[in-house]
């Protein structure tokens, strides 16, 4: 299957406040001319895929324009019977789920943040998935988006184009280079083509909801995720209007596969006296967050699953007001945002993140307030132990510092 390429002259479209343009390339001969172009007048650009979510993360330092993938948008191979695909980096996600549906596979990766329920460009980029590489619920039995990685196209600072990996599952070997720019953050290179590893859609499912306060619920969460249970991910979920409650997706060959491992979670429920409830579960990926469409703030959390009570017992997250949080309770990965009242002061934001430090865990910032509301801004994330190894990683893949600048993972202050 190809999705052909528009055939409309180039012509770059202004983007809001995060860059100058946004540039739309039709052809790598085309995008290395343009890369070679800023490479050689030293100017800075950012890599960006439609341009939906270059808000998020720490504000771009001189950012110059944006370079999108947008007309990279075809899907080069499926292999259909290897279960590989191999796309380039501007498909929109939803059509690559829709493209392997056609096949009866999927992608096991969850909506980005932002996604409507209508789908569409809301769920952004496969290239820009890749480049966040923010993992969430499925994680919990599928892995990370950065574990479906097999193979990986790019385009370098100097406008050199470079492989990593292949399109066999077994034909990776050397320095795994597709790690290392999974979740930079576009700091590195424009990632311009990605080969992923697929599944069978399993169509027996059901959802199994859990209403109860946290200490209720943790007895359940330590037997599910301990047990012999496969879950295809449960997780924590907390509401201003409904509390705190644990839902879990159950996906198997058959009916009675998934009614068996429910009724089990289902009695164990009950003897801790917690009330459930079943509910459908038509698409194989878990719906999009129902979420504010511009929240105040909006967190990246990431702690051991096991300190996940603590985090929802602390009387810290528990003073937030008008607060939502979806929490993967076997892997400690999710996401917390304002849905609603006033902008939370800085100060309790930090205080939180001083909380999720001490519990082993991070917390990187989205989005927040912007001025006057947030007088003294976050970073976005705190610094790594290993800064000099990644300043010297980020010197060697782009040594002019052209690449998004100010946005380097695990380098809270801008990197000059």
């Amino acid at each position: 299957m190809v999705m052909a390429r528009s055939s409309r002259a180039f012509s770059p479209t202004i983007t809001e406040a995060f860059s100058e343009t946004l540039l739309q390339p039709h052809s790598e001969a085309e995008l290395s001319a343009l890369v070679r172009d800023l490479h050689g007048s030293g100017r800075p650009w950012t890599p960006a895929g439609l341009g939906s979510r270059l808000h998020w993360g720490p504000p771009l330092q001189q950012a110059g324009p944006a370079v999108s993938t947008r007309r990279f948008n075809r899907i080069i191979d499926h292999a259909v019977d290897d279960l590989t695909i191999t796309v380039e980096a501007g498909l929109p996600l939803a059509d690559l789920q829709n493209a392997l549906a056609e096949h009866h596979q999927w992608l096991p990766v969850d909506w980005p943040w932002g996604t409507a329920t209508e789908l569409g460009t809301s769920a952004g980029t496969v290239g820009g998935l890749v480049a966040r590489g923010l993992s969430g619920s499925l994680r919990q039995r599928h892995l990370g988006v950065r574990d479906q990685l097999i193979g990986i196209g790019l385009m370098r600072s100097d406008g050199v184009a470079a492989k990593a990996g292949g399109r066999v599952v077994k034909n990776v070997a050397g320095y795994d280079l597709m790690r290392l720019l999974c979740g930079s953050w576009g700091s590195l290179a424009l990632i311009t083509e990605v080969t992923l590893r697929v599944q069978p859609i399993r169509k027996a499912r059901r959802l199994l909801l859990v209403r109860g306060e946290p200490s209720g619920l943790e007895p359940l969460r330590q037997a599910v995720i301990r047990g012999g249970f496969t879950p295809d991910w449960i997780n924590w979920e907390t509401t201003p209007d409904r509390g705190c409650t644990l839902r879990l997706g159950v996906a198997s060959i058959s009916d009675a596969a998934v009614d068996a491992q429910l009724s089990q979670i289902e009695a164990l429920a009950d003897d801790l006296r917690l009330k459930t409830e079943r509910q459908a579960w038509s698409h194989p990926l878990p719906a999009p967050i129902p979420q504010a469409s511009d929240p105040a703030w909006l967190l990246r959390l990431s702690l051991p699953p096991a300190r996940g009570i603590d985090l929802l017992n602390d009387e810290t997250f528990q003073r937030l007001q008008g607060w939502s949080c979806q929490l993967a309770a076997g892997t400690g990965s999710g996401d917390a945002w304002q849905a609603q009242g006033p902008a939370t002061p800085t100060y309790a934001i930090a205080a939180l993140r001083r909380q999720v430090v001490g519990l082993g865990g991070e917390v990187t910032v989205l989005t927040q307030p912007s001025e006057p509301e947030n007088k003294q801004a976050l970073d976005a994330w705190l610094d790594a132990p290993s800064r000099p190894l990644i300043e010297a990683v980020k010197r060697q893949f782009d040594p002019r510092l052209q690449l998004a600048r100010g946005r380097l993972p695990g380098v809270a202050a801008p990197f000059s």
